[in-house]
């Protein structure tokens, strides 16, 4: 029997597919489900059943698609309310897949209807267990998802299904999470890529505190998700429609100016000093790299047509690929090549790149403001002092509180600047982005007591 992990580090999850012999199962695929028909035949298994532990709020699922395609049987929670045909289970079910089998355990915290499933071996015996959003690598899921009225008693439900797994499991049963690495889902960063229940045991919070600990300190503790997770219960809830993974239409620059001109988005997927050096007035560069997917997602407008712009036709593609992911589907056209070429003879903005220690020099002058756009419990932690904080996921709301003048905006690593810095960008303004780690500041002395 072999577990083969399909990550998605954009978003932080993971995916898995059991196989023994010529048969396979998929537990909790991602939307671009090429990725899982290419694994099968290169293991040359046959996917007879597609497991969901729960109805998804950071991804649109592949699982209704994947489950269509090869004729495979797919399994949803009773509890969930969906509009298509599935396999119902309830707890204490079991799923027989020939080879091995899956026992359904209700494990309710990150939504009220969660399931886990325990991996047997032929003989019965236990060796894995899939627990989507609950037990997490060193911390649990989320419990703030579907709203604050239901928060707290989720995370009572979430310290009662850890301590279910950690019981009724043996100590060398591995635990296959769907998220915690890196995804907004998990309620605190996770620790390390693989774990076992008896590792759990020592590092688990729900496992090493007392309940009330457990709830108190995951509340206190829950920050910002992205906003586009308010459209992936209901996608995915009611069966997402087949992807699209191929090439958006091309676009000309006159057509560009036009449609940037007209409040359209039209997104630069180069990096960001290349951006800094020379885009389109009006355009927004999201970097195709780290979190791209999380933050285009976080700041888009849902349903707005979107222009993607890169150097390369296969940036597009990928670019296509993560936010057909979450759902965003509204690609309606695509320019490649060089950015002088598609200004069509206008000329590129531009704006300086520098470092915490260019800032040291700088910092005080007549008419310097920084822009701080961490979230808020970073800002908190530790920040410049006489910083101005607008979190990124907030900023196209509240850009009227930028001064014009001069901005030096910052991040943790220069990531989120580079968005922001791209949306603040005008005649008015003269932006820097600071493409540095927030440890520098702290190196550099900026950093006074929060």
């Amino acid at each position: 029997m072999n577990v083969t992990i399909i990550e998605t580090s954009g978003l932080g999850d993971r995916s898995y597919l059991v196989s023994d012999g010529d048969v396979a199962t998929v537990i909790d695929p991602q939307r671009d489900i090429d990725r899982v028909l290419d694994l099968a035949q290169e293991k040359n298994v046959s996917i007879t059943h597609v497991l969901e532990t729960h109805i998804h709020n950071d991804y649109v699922t592949g699982g209704l698609e994947l489950a269509r395609t090869v004729g495979a049987e797919y399994v949803v929670s009773a509890e969930d309310d969906v509009a298509f045909d599935r396999r119902p289970v309830a707890d204490g079910d079991i799923i027989d897949a020939g080879p091995f089998r899956f026992q359904v355990l209700h494990t309710p915290g990150h939504t009220h209807t969660h399931v886990s499933y325990v991996l047997q071996n032929t003989g019965g015996e236990p060796v894995g267990v899939f627990t989507g959003g609950s037990m997490l690598h060193g911390t649990t899921g989320r419990t703030d998802l579907l709203g604050d009225d239901h928060t707290k008693e989720l995370t009572h439900a979430q310290f009662h299904s850890v301590r279910r797994l950690a019981a009724e499991l043996p100590d060398d049963v591995q635990v296959y999470p769907t998220h915690g690495f890196g995804s907004f889902c998990s309620a605190t960063p996770s620790s390390g890529d693989s774990s076992t229940i008896a590792e759990q045991r020592s590092n688990n919070p729900a496992l090493t505190n007392d309940e009330q600990t457990f709830v108190d300190e995951l509340i206190a503790g829950l920050s910002a998700y992205p906003a586009y997770y308010a459209h992936m219960g209901v996608i995915n809830a009611e069966g997402p429609q087949p992807v699209d993974l191929s090439m958006p239409a091309p676009v000309d620059a006159g057509e560009i100016r036009r449609r940037i001109d007209s409040g359209e988005w039209v997104v630069d997927l180069r990096n960001r000093t290349a951006f800094a050096a020379g885009h389109l007035s009006g355009s927004m560069g999201f970097e195709l790299s780290g979190q791209f997917v999380t933050y285009l997602g976080w700041l888009y407008a849902w349903g707005t047509p979107l222009t993607l712009i890169a150097e390369r036709p296969e940036d597009i593609l990928e670019a296509r690929r993560e936010l057909a992911r979450i759902g965003v589907d509204n690609l309606t056209g695509s320019a490649v090549g060089d950015v002088d070429t598609l200004a069509d003879g206008t000329a590129l903005n531009s704006y300086r790149v520098a470092d915490f220690a260019d800032l040291r020099e700088t910092i005080g002058a007549d008419g310097l403001t920084v822009l701080d756009v961490r979230q808020t419990n970073e800002f908190d932690e530790a920040h410049i002092p006489g910083a101005l904080n607008i979190p990124l996921h907030e900023l196209l709301s509240r850009r009227g509180e930028v001064p014009d003048g001069q901005v030096w905006v910052h991040c943790g690593s220069g990531y989120r600047a580079s968005i922001a810095a791209s949306m603040l960008d005008k005649p008015s303004r003269t932006v820097v982005l600071i493409d540095d780690a927030f440890d520098n500041a702290k190196e550099q002395e900026l950093v006074g007591a929060a």
